[in-house]
């Protein structure tokens, strides 16, 4: 959805808002061919224009007024929400230190420029007030947001407000302070005195939006200048989005600032020069994330005419979010720079960004490089997130000034690490969290108390309500039913599934879903309920705890596409940061089909535990019907969810035939990739790459069916163990009915793990038998072996040919281990099945993932109907790669 969807909406909201108050803003959102929503007309005029302002052009989807002011404000005036306002040129309220006036502007109010030859400026003496609600903020912005226009690259489309005041700055004669009469940029007018208590008013849930023109040659406005404005003025919940130039920028003065929100700006967030010396809390600066233009989230002087000018820049600032973007031009997009002879006290900042960023922290200028070693910078309590960290100081001679690494790791409680952020709220194992400096008992009472690092407790997002352009544009209006709005990790909306699911739930796509611990689909075999997930979800879990259950008698239909695949996964891995097995708990599908740890003569009241505590399985339904699951990626998961019980990515327990199984992917999981205890369930197109322990598993008396399989250890050789592990039932090797499967086409690549467990291809034990065709198996020098048998029980299977292996090429440094206890090695037994060699290395079979092997393969769909006919051994042949676009882990 585009941004320019968002506003509307947005507008649209604030209008119910105001419905309770007599506002009756209604923004067109586009039906109807000519745009409009009363019949094609232009909608009615519903309120007259003040005897201050003049009538101006209605706007095409606004039924308000427009009144238009123009020129200097000398009398108190209110602009009210009932009217939509529109500045003409330079608006100026009050003149500078004479005929002083208020602006007072009322909650849900819009205030538009036409072009960027309009702008507001508060004169010295005069004031605004400002006061929105976090409902109904007051929005400052252009025409073309007015109609609809503007989107995430507009900006530059008017003016912005400027804020004149009677404080100090440093470009004062500090002899003659009362008499001070620096000019603003922009011909905006004269600010600076000498009352650091000066009072121009108050800024709360305020935007302003788009604005920035180049109001005379190389002079653009900032989206707010805060000019010579002293501590008396009350600044809290503001935000400037998509400014040509900076976002906020203060020339010298003594004013404080609480919840800023900078997003989009074109040249620097934050700017300050002067002499400012006032002080900050709770900042979010995000550069656009489409990688527009952008420069320094922070850039700080003191004078750049005088680098040692009195008062000098001396700040204080506590928990600032940075998050910077790939934008690389003349400026890049950077984190912090301090220079010109500042000083400051920066607390509990996060600075981080894409991997294009350039870099996060830097000081130049010898007088800044001074004050980092006598006191007069501080930076503590932070923590640097960046691919490019640190730039150092170097005179003019390219020698090292100073090391800003170095300096930066000796400070008290500073750290170099993955911030784990979401979006940019921490996660719950973020090192933001806990490690904060008390700045309002260390430093000053202003600020509120806190122990966290960053802009964000981890539980409390502040901007949502009243900010534009940073909560996803796609986001759902709510979370569906069944679910419930939590704190957003990703950066959308995030709705948390928790306990057991006694209704049909519906997982919408604009949401990523939490797990809340042990979430079950229905009550086994009482209650059911079906769990229908839509194309492109994502949902994931924040620690091993986490998993979701499918119980007897319930579904899941996930029914992703190879564009929009269903990923479930961690929440490290949606939010961006390093990726390790084990992270969250994984799927596990409980079904009522046989399995041989039931009591064949009473199979209706089969109850088998499942791994995990996940709830009992098994039944009388060989075709019973647990949902479906296609193009659907399994990541990071196998938490050991009790003592040595790991779960698997999906473990399919007594799951029927009737379940619907294709295009599946268990990635990077601690135990099995796929495991079947028991059931009839077939799948294809099943990728299993870098899981820790077997790829596929069955036991049980499972008698399914697999086609294309791809598994894949490890490219870096980490931990891996077998291809397949088959057995029938580990505490009674002939238990019935036997483990059963047929299975073609698979490839097996193994990796170089030599552990407790190596990396191997098929060992198949405790009884099962097996009907495999059409196999690649294969592996680098150091892999361990690729076909081995174990159990009496098996062996005579494979001795007696019930058991078969055809139609495959095994072309690995240890092909075969044992025998088959009749004086027949798994050599010579593999070897005298039909189809059936043998090649030298990896590079003779398979070419990446493909088979390049040209055994004849076996035609499978002449003993089933599941089968394809193929012309091809091994998962997958080029041409025909149907991984492409869903599946991961496979460019390694």
């Amino acid at each position: 959805m585009a941004l320019r969807k968002l506003l509307k909406l947005s507008a649209i909201a604030s209008a119910v808002a105001l419905a309770g108050c007599g506002g009756d803003l209604v923004i067109n959102a586009g039906s109807g061919s000519d745009g409009g929503d009363n019949g094609g007309g232009t909608p009615p005029v519903t309120s007259k224009c003040p005897s201050f302002a003049t009538e101006g052009a209605s706007l095409a989807g606004v039924s308000k007024a427009v009144c238009e002011v123009t020129g200097t404000i000398t009398s108190d005036t209110r602009l009210t929400a009932d009217i939509a306002w529109s500045l003409n040129g330079k608006v100026t309220v009050g003149n500078d230190n004479s005929n002083s006036a208020t602006l007072t502007i009322e909650p849900g109010t819009y205030v538009y420029g036409k072009s960027g030859a309009d702008y507001l400026v508060v004169a010295r003496g005069s004031k605004i007030q400002a006061v929105g609600t976090e409902t109904a903020p007051i929005v400052m912005t252009s025409v073309n947001d007015m109609l609809g226009l503007s989107d995430e690259e507009s900006s530059a489309e008017w003016g912005g407000l400027v804020i004149l005041g009677k404080a100090p700055t440093n470009k004062c004669d500090q002899a003659n302070l009362a008499s001070c009469q620096v000019e603003a940029e922009g011909e905006a007018g004269p600010y600076g005195g000498d009352n650091p208590d000066d009072n121009s008013g108050a800024l709360k849930y305020v935007q302003v939006r788009y604005a920035g023109f180049e109001v005379i040659p190389d002079n653009e406005l900032n989206g707010i200048t805060f000019a010579g404005v002293g501590r008396g003025t009350t600044v809290e919940y503001i935000q400037v989005h998509n400014n040509l130039d900076d976002g906020v920028e203060f020339f010298g003065g003594t004013v404080d600032a609480k919840y800023v929100v900078l997003t989009g700006n074109r040249d620097d967030s934050l700017d300050w020069a002067d002499g400012w010396t006032g002080r900050m809390q709770h900042v979010l600066i995000r550069h656009n994330p489409n990688n527009s233009k952008a420069n320094r989230a922070i850039e700080a002087d003191n004078q750049s005419g005088n680098f040692t000018a009195e008062p000098v820049s001396k700040p204080q600032i506590a928990n600032v979010t940075i998050i910077g973007n790939d934008f690389d031009g003349e400026d890049d997009s950077e984190g912090v720079l301090l220079r010109a002879g500042t000083a400051g006290e920066l607390y509990n900042m996060i600075i981080t960004g894409s991997a294009g960023m350039g870099e996060c922290f830097e000081i130049n200028s010898d007088e800044s490089v001074t004050n980092t070693g006598n006191g007069e910078i501080v930076f503590r309590n932070s923590i640097i997130d960046c691919a490019e960290p640190f730039k150092n100081s170097v005179d003019g001679n390219n020698n090292v000034t100073l090391d800003a690494g170095v300096w930066f790791r000796a400070q008290p409680g500073n750290m170099v690490t993955d911030a784990l952020l979401g979006g940019y709220i921490p996660a719950p194992n973020s090192p933001a969290l806990g490690n904060g400096y008390n700045v309002a008992n260390n430093v000053d009472s202003w600020f509120d108390n806190v122990d966290y690092v960053g802009a964000f407790n981890g539980t409390t997002d502040w901007t949502e309500g009243w900010t534009v352009g940073i909560h996803p544009e796609d986001d759902l209006a709510a979370c569906p039913a069944g679910t419930s709005e939590v704190n957003s990790l990703s950066g959308r909306l995030n709705c948390q599934l928790s306990g057991d699911i006694t209704s049909n739930v519906t997982l919408l796509a604009g949401a990523d879903y939490v797990l809340n611990g042990r979430v079950r689909v229905g009550i086994d075999n009482t209650t059911a309920a079906t769990l229908t997930v839509q194309p492109g979800v994502r949902i994931y879990g924040k620690s091993g705890a986490d998993f979701l259950v499918v119980t007897r008698g319930s579904k899941i239909e996930a029914n992703g596409t190879a564009a929009n695949p269903i990923v479930m996964t961690s929440v490290q891995d949606i939010i961006g940061s390093p990726t390790a097995a084990g992270q969250w708990g994984g799927l596990v599908l409980l079904g009522k089909a046989p399995t041989n740890k039931c009591d064949q003569a009473d199979l209706a009241n089969c109850q088998v535990a499942a791994e995990g505590d996940a709830g009992n399985y098994g039944g009388a339904n060989p075709a019973d019907n647990s949902g479906t699951l296609n193009y659907v990626v399994v990541k990071h998961a196998g938490f050991e969810v009790i003592p040595d019980n790991e779960l698997n990515g999906i473990t399919f327990a007594g799951v029927g035939s009737g379940t619907k199984c294709s295009n599946i992917q268990v990635h990077q999981n601690v135990d099995d990739g796929i495991e079947m205890f028991g059931g009839s369930v077939s799948c294809k197109n099943v990728v299993l790459t870098a899981n820790g322990d077997d790829s596929v598993d069955w036991a049980d008396g499972w008698n399914g069916k697999l086609q294309f399989v791809l598994v894949k250890h490890a490219a870096d050789g980490a931990k891996a163990n077998r291809g397949i592990e088959g057995d029938n039932q580990s505490g009674n090797f002939t238990a019935l009915p036997v483990s059963n499967p047929m299975i073609s086409n698979m490839t097996i690549i193994g990796n170089t793990f030599d552990g407790d467990d190596d990396s191997e291809g098929l060992l198949l034990r405790a009884g099962t038998n097996a009907q495999l065709a059409n196999f690649v198996v294969t592996g680098p020098t150091g892999m361990g072996e690729c076909l081995e048998f174990d159990s009496a029980e098996t062996k005579a299977l494979a001795a007696a040919g019930t058991l078969t292996m055809t139609h495959s090429v095994i072309a690995c440094p240890e092909a075969f281990k044992g025998d088959l206890g009749n004086g027949t090695t798994t050599e010579q037994w593999f070897l005298a099945q039909t189809g059936n060699s043998t090649a030298a290395s990896m590079s003779d079979v398979v070419d990446g993932i493909f088979t390049i092997d040209t055994t004849t393969p076996k035609d499978m769909s002449a003993q089933d109907s599941f089968f394809e006919a193929v012309d091809f051994i091994g998962a997958i042949k080029a041409g025909n790669d149907w991984t492409a676009g869903w599946a991961v882990g496979l460019d390694d």
